[in-house]
């Protein structure tokens, strides 16, 4: 009997099916959530969370937010989430370089426009490491290889 895997970003919902287990990136590090989990709220990272159905593996980044875990649901509130096959790296590696060049001029006088400034570094680096790291592993389908773990 599978979990129903539902993540949902602030603009979107990013994926919605059922898992045989999901790897979500929390605080205190990786999570495995199976079907019969016991409740569970937990603040997430950010990080790669993995669905795996039948062999196959869907990975997405997450950048922030909550996962709550019912014992037939896994539901992902992300600040910011995205399947890797989704990722565009020349944005992403566009992203970066405009981040680092704000980084490098030293804080702004406005510590929350920093705070994003690094943010966006973080999001845009674990968008290229992913798409580097899970692209192109599966036989025909980027993403999703068969009974790989990562």
């Amino acid at each position: 009997m599978p979990i129903r895997c539902e993540i949902v970003s602030q603009d979107r919902t990013v994926f919605e099916g059922d898992a045989d287990i999901v790897v979500v990136p929390g605080v205190n590090g990786d999570m495995g959530i199976l079907p019969n989990h016991s409740p569970l709220l937990s603040t997430l990272r950010y990080g790669i969370l993995k669905v795996r159905r039948e062999g196959k593996e869907e990975v997405f980044t997450v950048a922030g937010g909550i996962v709550e875990v019912q014992p037939r649901l896994v539901t992902v509130l992300a600040d910011v989430a995205e399947n890797v096959k989704e990722i565009d790296i020349a944005r992403a590696e566009a992203a970066r370089q405009r981040a680092e060049e704000m980084l490098k001029k030293g804080p702004p006088p406005d510590s929350d426009t920093y705070m994003k400034m690094e943010a966006a570094l973080r999001r845009s680096n674990l968008r290229l490491e992913a798409a580097r790291r899970y692209r192109g592993r599966g036989r025909g389908r980027p993403g999703m290889g068969e009974g790989e773990t990562g």
